[in-house]
């Protein structure tokens, strides 16, 4: 006789009586089924008895392994036969729960779904005390601040970025801080009153790219800086410079705070933020807007930014009334430190516009010359570039209608307008292209490069630079600006950032000559010489001398006009001489040497520039790169 071999000793064995009615039922239903155990685990929880029936999906037992729960589901519609062990048993995986049969159709429709899949139409508990925490943090939960803010004429922070980001774009990070005041403030309090920590961040879409949106709320404690905001503000340069994703501030607001209790610090000095966001420079596109007041550290930040829009309800300074008051220096209001008249004039203010909408649309513009080129372009009409510049050599002329007239219909934005206005600078588009481009302003000195002149399209190149946007200049120019008012505002230095900038370059730099091209200051205007740039070309109306024609026939030949003696015999022979040194410093006379290398029908100057746009190079930077704040 052979024995049967021993058998492991049952660890977690039901009662015998258990499993001989199972094995009874089996023999009598050949159609039983076995769920199992998918882990060793303890039962926890039963969620059916016998003669219960389920629907495939149901939950009919929770587990806990780990001190983790997990459920087991039915995996088919089914009548519950028999249960195996208690709740706080333990069992091993595979091993055998409950036997089940299927049921039938008549059955399933009398069964309750099972409480743990049921779908309610209310948010679970956790979710609504999410919903109803970030409902502090949208305009809707403050009305009467947001009514103040639109009986100013002015829109709040979130109203802003809504209308900068393409559609439902925006995804905002740090929504749930609130003033480090706890110390002082309750949790209801701070939860109302200081939504977000005054400030806005986040990341979303303008005209199809990715953007860091920071946007400081001055419905929230005056927009100040806290220290949780700049915790944010960190948060989000971080990600700015590490994806090199632009970054649009809205600056309105009074500087540090100074309510914030709940940091153990004295003064503040440490915090990283201006130098992470003055770290941008050169990296990435930054824009600053600011309407409203602007002071302090807020301002320090705007002052970073490749460039300043503001509205003509703007004030803007290093310091607020408090500020000044308490360096002794007399009181103010708010409106009279730094109003947006007096900013646009010394250089502050890039864009000054009349509201936040045209602020946004401002900025949605300067971004988009950042994004490469537009397949969809219309050009103006090239035949009107003949008549810019007049026929009389000496009758000024508007140079901004030359401008116009070179780029695609509607894509010009000017720059820093109120400075500087002996050059004028702009972002444009050439057949799609983005490019830079800056022009004498006869209007202004005759177009002689002052200090302001000098220090605007020196900055200008350097932003185009940075920004890999290649360079158009249109001359017209006398010279640099000279005399001993000019040189006590240092001249020297200024004029001379011209050539160092563009001399290290590493855009491609294109020169049209209108009209006069004298001296050092043509060749600052000329990337610092005719042969500097890709191509130096000149209109018909262009005229050439190391200094202006005019002075260079009262130096070189001051003898043979002290000979004639005054009157209408000295004239003449003035004039004879003028005329020959006009002559001899023609267009085509310069083209003729070689020291430029065309004479162009000002109708084909957009073809020229197109053609060589197409096949100009933007060369690796050589070392890193920043745009000088001033």
């Amino acid at each position: 006789m052979i024995s049967a071999a021993p058998q492991a000793p049952l660890l977690f064995k039901p009662p015998v009586s258990r499993l001989t009615s199972a094995r009874l039922v089996a023999a009598q239903n050949p159609r039983m089924e076995s769920l199992r155990s998918p882990l060793s685990a303890q039962i926890v929880q039963w969620l059916v008895a016998p003669g219960d029936v389920v629907r495939a999906g149901d939950v009919v037992v929770v587990l806990e392994a780990m001190k983790m729960e997990h459920e087991v589901h039915a995996p088919s519609a089914a009548r519950v036969l028999e249960v195996f062990y208690s709740e706080g048993d333990a069992v091993q995986a595979d091993d055998v729960l409950l036997r089940s049969e299927p049921s039938q159709a008549e059955e399933l429709e009398k069964v309750q779904v099972s409480p743990s899949i049921a779908v309610s139409g209310a948010p679970r508990a956790d979710l609504e005390r999410l919903l109803q925490r970030q409902a502090f943090t949208l305009d809707a939960a403050r009305p009467e601040a947001v009514a103040r803010r639109h009986a100013q004429g002015q829109r709040t922070a979130r109203e802003n970025i809504a209308d900068l980001c393409d559609d439902d774009s925006f995804l905002e990070y740090g929504a749930l801080a609130v003033a480090a005041q706890r110390s002082r403030r309750s949790e209801e309090d701070l939860i109302a009153n200081t939504p977000a920590d005054g400030m806005v961040t986040g990341i979303g879409s303008v005209n199809g790219h990715r953007t860091v949106m920071l946007a400081y709320d001055a419905t929230v404690l005056a927009g100040t800086q806290g220290m949780r905001n700049h915790q944010k503000t960190d948060r989000l340069l971080g990600i700015a410079l590490d994806q090199r994703l632009p970054v649009v501030l809205f600056a309105e607001g009074g500087g540090g705070r100074p309510g914030d209790t709940d940091m153990p610090i004295v003064a503040g000095l440490h915090v990283g933020t201006f130098a992470a966001f003055a770290r941008l420079s050169g990296q990435v596109p930054v824009v600053g807007i600011v309407s409203g007041r602007c002071f302090a550290g807020n301002a320090a930040l705007l002052g970073c930014s490749d460039v300043v829009i503001a509205t003509r309800n703007a004030n803007i300074g290093m310091g607020g009334p408090a500020m000044v008051q308490g360096g002794g220096l007399g009181r103010f209001k708010p409106e009279d430190i730094g109003p947006s008249d007096v900013q646009q004039a010394n250089g502050v203010i890039d864009v000054l516009v009349d509201d936040e909408a045209q602020a946004v649309a401002a900025a949605r513009h300067y971004l988009s010359f950042f994004t490469g080129r537009q397949d969809a372009w219309t050009a103006p009409d090239a035949l009107a570039l003949r008549d810019v510049v007049p026929e009389n050599r000496l009758r000024v002329y508007d140079s901004t209608a030359a401008m116009q007239g070179l780029v695609d219909q509607g894509s010009l934005l000017a720059l820093r307008t109120g400075f500087g206005t002996g050059i004028h600078t702009a972002l444009a588009r050439i057949e799609g292209r983005p490019v830079g481009l800056m022009a004498s302003n006869p209007l202004h000195l005759g177009g002689a490069i002052d200090p302001d002149a000098a220090d605007k399209a020196a900055r200008f190149m350097q932003l185009c630079n940075a920004h890999g946007l290649p360079i158009v200049s249109l001359v017209d120019t006398p010279g640099f600006m000279v005399g001993p008012a000019t040189e006590a505002r240092a001249q020297v230095r200024h004029a001379s950032r011209l050539f160092v900038v563009a001399a290290n370059l590493r855009v491609p730099f294109f020169s049209v000559v209108l009209r006069k091209g004298y001296g050092l200051g043509a060749m600052g205007m000329a990337a610092g010489g005719f042969h500097a740039p890709v191509f130096t070309v000149a209109w018909p109306t262009a005229e050439f001398g190391a200094m202006g024609l005019e002075g260079a026939v009262r130096l070189g030949y001051r003898k043979e006009l002290e000979a004639e003696p005054e009157g209408p015999q000295r004239d003449a022979l003035y004039e004879a001489l003028l005329a020959r040194q006009y002559n001899n410093g023609a267009a085509v006379q310069m083209a003729a040497t070689l020291e430029i290398d065309a004479v162009i029908d000002p109708a084909q100057t957009r073809d020229w520039l197109a053609r060589g746009l197409a096949g100009a190079r933007v060369a690796e930077p050589r070392a890193a790169r920043f745009i000088d704040p001033w």
